[in-house]
């Protein structure tokens, strides 16, 4: 019943997200245990979505011996590396940077705090990425695809909204988890945020380069 308590608020966090993050107050080993199947799917969905617009992805099919079918597995696979390091990586800065804040929270609920702030970004797996693929199809993974010209490379940056409303969620998680100020709390996802933003970049050089 647990698990699916929280299956059921990861979609409500999207709607009412006060109420969800509130619910993470509670740390107890068991409530916890009864969520980490949630966050953990939803930070596998988000960073494949996520995989999906770095520009490693956008020139993969250069190589002729990769084949839509092995993309597909490439996505998965690599989201899913990509979703848990930064999860773990980020989770512990937010830790970190809460704690100098005054926070009393333990690195398993910063953790989980951002894994349902990042909903959205895994919604965007389900909404946008589908709507992009039926249209640029494999020219997303070519270099010069019609997908970087024009309208293309404008709906482009619509993924960026979903990254945003990620942001916004994760504010409002923090303020509601702590019952801080909105300064405090914006001082302790500012600081995370731009960590977060120097490790996606070195995580997908090391992709480019791996």
């Amino acid at each position: 019943m647990g698990d699916r308590a929280w299956f059921l608020r990861a979609l409500l966090v999207l709607q009412s997200p006060r109420s969800v993050f509130a619910a993470l107050r509670d740390d107890s080993d068991e409530v916890a245990e009864s969520r980490q199947d949630v966050a953990a799917a939803l930070v596998w969905l988000a960073g494949i979505s996520a995989v999906l617009a770095t520009t490693v992805s956008s020139t993969l099919q250069d190589d002729v011996e990769i084949d839509a079918a092995l993309t597909a597995v490439w996505a998965f696979l690599a989201g899913g590396l990509y979703g848990f390091t930064l999860y773990y990586a980020v989770g512990k800065v937010l830790h970190v940077a809460l704690r100098k804040l005054g926070s009393r929270g333990s690195f398993r609920r910063a953790r989980h705090l951002l894994a349902f702030a990042v909903t959205p970004i895994a919604l965007a797996l389900l909404v946008y990425w589908p709507v992009r693929l039926a249209i640029y199809g494999g020219a997303l993974f070519r270099t010069g695809g019609s997908d970087g010209d024009g309208t293309g490379a404008a709906t482009a940056w619509i993924f960026y909204a979903f990254v945003l409303w990620a942001l916004g969620l994760l504010l409002i998680g923090v303020r509601t988890v702590h019952g801080w100020s909105w300064g405090r709390s914006l001082a302790g996802v500012a600081f995370s945020t731009v960590i977060a933003a120097g490790l996606a970049f070195v995580v997908s050089v090391l992709y480019a380069f791996g």
